[in-house]
Formats: structure tokens, sequence, C-alpha cells
């Protein structure tokens, strides 16, 4: 069935995200949201996120929909944005990464992709760097890799300009001076998903953090961790991008050792559902993520497997879908490690899994199920 509104192909309405909390740095509260099936992709925030109301968005909820068809997503607010803790000062690259790093630890999966996003793109590039064992491949979309470097006076006239918008417009009902950054993300947006983009912008994070994070990300240099990168990158832009220019593309996939280029051609930052450069995206993820699939059944795990399930097995299973590792589970039901192994081993044989996958498609079956 198409639609008429939109003009796309019409799809039941996909399971609703799992909503859980882990703690960063200095015990700041990270939100961050499961969905989806398939190989494990981990969305490295951009600069504006709010897991609830984008997934209710005109503007990302086709991201979350598409990708979710091609892999488990994992994906969280950052420090000072959305669901997360808004009451933070520390901005800069290593308190973000610090973030990302308890993130994985709380999913504790042995490998997973990375998804780069804007200016989330420096957090997965430096833990992709730091951390080869933990990343086996790595997507930059629209990435920002590199701060913005003051050099004339124009730049520094921009760069003022940009603050003081921001200090008057960020919490104001009145949206004119937001829209200002809403049309450099999607120019190409309709109206009501510019209206929804200047209202993610003020119910996303304070006028303070909106400042203080954009100070950061500023502040950031990164490029002489690329050439250290180990894992397969994808890197894709839009080459009429008015929000992070095509070169910083260009830049990285210079110094990604194993890095390859796709242009796309739009001029929208986020990119929309009913242009073509988005279905060039979803063809490229999906065809990078091919070979994570190697492990995984030729058809989803369902919910009458979970059914063979053990009560001891679906208590553990529950466990670890609220991101628990193997030791929180073996203390939270008094268990040793040894038998939560076992109990696993035994949910990955009665659901058909094996590999390195296993643990995200069971994951993704138990949310399926709607527990």
């Amino acid at each position: 069935m198409i639609s008429t509104a939109t003009g796309r192909a019409t799809r039941p309405p996909a399971p609703e995200q799992q909503i859980r909390f882990c703690r960063g740095q200095g015990g700041v509260r990270i939100a961050y949201a499961i969905h989806g099936s398939g190989p494990p992709i981990v969305v490295v925030s951009c600069w504006l996120s709010h897991l609830q109301h984008d997934w209710q968005s005109p503007v990302w909820r086709h991201f979350l929909d598409d990708v979710g068809e091609i892999a488990t997503v994992i994906r969280y607010d950052e420090r000072g944005f959305g669901l997360s803790d808004w009451k933070v000062s520390d901005f800069s690259l290593e308190a973000r990464l610090a973030d990302l790093e308890a993130l994985m630890a709380r999913i504790d999966l042995p490998r997973v992709t990375l998804l780069g996003m804007s200016g989330g793109a420096p957090v997965a590039l430096a833990y992709a760097a730091r951390n080869p064992d933990r990343v086996s491949r790595l997507v930059l979309y629209g990435g920002a890799i590199g701060g913005w470097t003051i050099e004339t006076e124009e730049d520094r006239i921009a760069s003022e300009t940009y603050r003081g918008l921001i200090q008057l417009g960020w919490a104001r009902e009145e949206p004119s001076f937001r829209r200002v950054f809403t049309t450099n993300f999607v120019p190409d947006a309709t109206e009501e998903q510019m209206r929804w983009f200047d209202d993610l912008q003020r119910m996303s994070t304070s006028t303070e953090n909106a400042i203080a994070s954009r100070a950061g990300r500023m502040a950031v240099r990164i490029e002489h961790e690329l050439p250290s990168i180990k894992a397969p990158t994808l890197v894709l832009h839009a080459t009429g991008d008015r929000a992070v220019k095509f070169e910083d593309a260009t830049r990285a996939a210079a110094l990604i050792p194993n890095s390859r280029l796709v242009p796309m051609d739009s001029q929208n930052h986020i990119l929309l559902a009913d242009e073509p450069a988005w279905q060039t995206f979803l063809t490229e993820v999906r065809a990078f993520l091919a070979p994570e699939r190697v492990d995984e059944p030729d058809e989803p795990v369902g919910v009458p497997a979970l059914g063979t399930l053990s009560t001891r097995e679906r208590e553990v299973l529950r466990l670890v879908a609220t991101g628990q590792d193997n030791e929180a589970i073996a203390a939270t039901l008094g268990l040793s490690l040894r038998t939560v192994e076992r109990h696993l081993s035994n949910i990955y044989g009665k659901l058909g899994l094996d590999g390195r996958s296993a643990r995200a498609a069971a994951v993704a079956a138990w949310l399926r199920a709607g527990n």
C-alpha cells in the first residue's frame, strides 16, 4: 500500500523502542534506546536529539524505521540533551567519549558497528581508534571531524552571530531565531518538518547547554587519530550539506586507511524520506553491514521460539535486554557467572543463534515480543 500523504510504501507500525539508562562520566545519567533487529549498530549521537521526540518525528522517523529493518539500533541522548541529564558542565570530547565507553560496557556486546553522525562523528572516530577490538565497522554520516577554526574576521563574526542567535532565541516560544539553524540543517524540508525541527531545538536542551556544547565541539581536533583506525569505514555525506561541509568527508576518507567515500546528491544535513539520496544511504549501509549478518539466522527469531525458554532463562534474557552484563546478571539473580553463561548458551541454542551477534539477536527477539 502507498501512503497518499508521503508517496512511500506503508508498513506495519514498528515495535516500540525500549528506553534504558546508564551512568556516564561523573555519574551523569545517559538515556539510550534499542529497537530493530539484525547486527548491532550504535548511533553516536548528533548535536540535537531527544529519544522520545525523535521517535514521533516527521524528520527522523523514516531513519529509525528503515535502519531498524537493517540492524538492531542502539542510540542515546548525549550528556546535556534529551532524556539524559541536563545539569552538566563538561562537554569535552573526553567526557563524551567516556559516556560512550560506559554505554558500551552496559550493553556488553563484544563488537558493534558504530554510526557517527554530524557532531557525534569525532566521538565515534576516537572510540574506533582507541578500541579497535570493539568496533567491527564504522559509518560516518554527515560527520564533522574537527572544530571550527577561526582564521578570519568573517569567521569570528559568524561564530559570534550563531552564539548570539542561540542566546537570544533558543528558549523562546516564537521560533524565528531557531529557524536559522533549521534552514541550515534541512533546507528542503516542508513547513511541517521545519516546525518540528524548530521545536526539537528548544526541547532537546537548555540555552546554556546549547552554547557550552557548541563550544566544546568547536574545540575538538581529531584528525591525528584517524590514521590508526582499523575498522572498515563507510563515509556518507551530502555534497551540498550546509551544516557540515563536504570537505570534512573528503578529509576523513583521505585519513582513514580502510575507508570509502560515497557522495550523496542533497543539500540536507538530515536526509529526508522522499529524496533519492536517502535510498542511496540505505543501499550503501545495507551492503556495508552484509558481512555482519553471516552468523544470523535466515529469518528473524520470532515470538514462538521464546516460548521454549525456561522461567530462569527468561529472567536472564530480560536482564540482558536492560543492558546488564553477565556479572551484573549473576549478582542480581544470585547466580555464579558460569551459571549465567550456561543459561545464555541454552538461550542461544533454543533460539537457533550462534556467533558474535547472538546476544543482540536474542535481545531484539525479546523486544519484538513486547517484553
